[in-house]
């Protein structure tokens, strides 16, 4: 077993076969036998006085001729001692030929360093070459600034443009030449002082809502959810509303509160269309008329009722004091589309910055890391295109169309290649899309209502597989979550005093819109900006 292992851990290149009566010989004991097989030609000459050094006989010649023979454990001893040589050999020749390279560099370098001089003279050419680049860059550089500066000052006169904010329409243009650098900084502040920067202050303590943003339908329950013998109780402008359906199956929207001594009707019963006090049992119609009083003669008892609708799957209410419009927006999908999903949930935030966050699609590679964004890359510029009138436009570089629809609706359909994948640079280019509504009911001051609705215009089997409503809504509470850790932030520094919109740049154009028309409702605007596209 050593002449083996001895054997196995040389180069020489050899295999070993087990015993057979084909090879089996008399006078060699044990089976093993070793097939040798190698053999190679070659080496190198030596030359020069390094070659006595290593002046050592190529053991090769020694070697018995044996190749494609089977060898006893003797010979094959014999052909290891000989490999070891072999390799000493090899190691001595390698050894050579890096000295005989080293002559040469020797013999190449010698004629420079004979010529110093001239390479000093060399150096100095370099030198003023160096200079020469050098000042050719700086040149380069100036050129960029120029250009960029120039990109910059368009780019920002594109912007006050699209969004109205240029005031001064007979403004002289500026110089067409290139200026310097100091000269183009100077005829920047210039440009910033005749156009000021769009502002806008949100801050301090969350106001109580102005009445005027209360004129507007608002839904406010999935129909769904609302059965003939179901109540779902609501909170509306720092309000307390039920909704119920009356004998007639249509929804009518009451006070939360008994008329007699304030219990929440909520807590109570439906019965023949009108909902039932817990405490006394005092009934109210969908107009909010006490129509039965037990155990008492029946006064004229009434509370207040609101404007209800049903249109499209939405229960809708006006908690204003104007007249309601004849006319209620659509929320409905694309055509082509399935509803896969409908949720409901409360949030502790102002509705207000839940649709700033809903309008900003920016923030998504950043904060939904875990969820629907998980892998996305930062793209170098984000921009929302739109028209310069208008609450609805396209993101550039994701393919998602996206719009606010007043008074507090957010609409959105992505493009999808694979699932959970964006495809595209537009949904026209994509072969499947998810649309998404949000609506963000005003609760309170510090509370929204939010209703999600999901549609897809594919496999449309997924409504019909057993508790994919868990599913959705898991997702979705996943993306919010996300989502509210970020908003409750902003909320509380908002209350001490922090502007949540202290510096907007491009990609924030819609939730800009959105803040300036709801500045526009809340003073009494006339005419409301953007509506020409609403």
């Amino acid at each position: 077993m050593t002449t083996v292992a001895t054997a196995l851990a040389l180069s020489l290149p050899i295999s070993l076969c087990r015993p057979s009566k084909l090879n089996t010989k008399k006078g060699v004991k044990g089976g093993l036998r070793v097939f040798a097989v190698f053999g190679e030609e070659g080496g190198i000459e030596k030359r020069s006085s390094w070659g006595p050094l290593f002046d050592v006989e190529d053991p090769r010649s020694k070697l018995p001729q044996c190749e494609g023979k089977f060898l006893d454990v003797n010979q094959a001893l014999e052909v290891a001692r000989l490999d070891i040589q072999y390799c000493d050999w090899r190691a001595r020749q390698d050894v050579l030929t890096i000295m005989l390279l080293h002559e040469k560099v020797v013999e190449v370098l010698n004629p420079l360093a004979r010529d110093f001089k001239s390479i000093g003279t060399m150096k100095k050419d370099l030198a003023e070459l160096q200079d020469e680049l050098t000042q050719a860059h700086r040149q380069v550089h100036i050129s960029e600034a120029r250009v960029a500066t120039a990109l910059d000052k368009l780019a920002y006169m594109e912007e006050l443009v699209n969004d109205r904010l240029l005031q001064d329409r007979n403004a002289t243009a500026l110089e067409q030449t290139s200026p310097s650098p100091s000269t183009s900084t100077q005829a920047t502040n210039v440009m910033q002082r005749r156009l000021p920067r769009k502002s806008l202050n949100v801050s301090g303590p969350v106001q109580p809502y102005h009445p005027r943003l209360m004129n507007f339908w608002y839904p406010v329950a999935f129909s769904a959810d609302l059965k003939d013998d179901t109540m779902v109780p609501i909170d509306c402008f720092e309000e307390q509303w039920v909704i119920f359906r009356g004998k007639d199956g249509k929804p009518g929207c009451v006070r939360n509160t008994c008329a007699h001594r304030a219990c929440p009707l909520h807590l109570g019963s439906v019965n023949e269309g009108r909902i039932q006090c817990p405490y006394h049992g005092w009934e109210y119609s969908t107009d909010g008329k006490c129509e039965k009083m037990p155990s008492t003669r029946l006064l004229d008892v009434k509370i207040k009722s609101l404007p209800c609708f049903e249109q499209e799957g939405m229960i809708w209410i006006w908690p204003g004091n104007d007249p309601p419009t004849a006319t209620l927006p659509s929320l409905q999908p694309p055509p082509g589309f399935q509803v896969h999903a409908e949720i409901v949930m409360e949030l502790p935030v102002e509705h207000g910055l839940l649709l700033d966050n809903l309008l900003d699609l920016a923030h998504a590679p950043f904060t939904h890391t875990s969820t629907f964004a998980k892998g996305w890359s930062v793209p170098s510029l984000v921009k929302f295109l739109t028209p310069a009138s208008g609450l609805q436009g396209y993101w550039d570089p994701y393919p998602i169309d996206m719009e606010f629809r007043p008074p507090c609706m957010v609409l959105s359909t992505i493009g999808i290649s694979k699932p959970g994948k964006l495809g595209g640079r537009s949904t026209d280019q994509c072969p499947t899309h998810l649309h998404q509504l949000h609506v963000c009911l005003p609760s309170s001051r510090q509370k929204t209502r939010l209703l999600y609705r999901m549609s897809l215009d594919f496999a449309p089997l997924l409504k019909h597989i057993p508790f994919m409503q868990y599913l959705w809504r898991h997702f979705a509470e996943q993306v919010l979550n996300e989502d509210l850790r970020l908003v409750l932030g902003q909320q509380e520094r908002m209350i001490n005093g922090a502007n949540v919109w202290n510096w907007p740049v491009s990609y924030d154009k819609l939730g800009v819109r959105y803040r300036l028309w709801r500045n526009a409702v809340e003073q009494g605007a006339k005419q409301l900006p953007f509506e020409k596209q609403m």
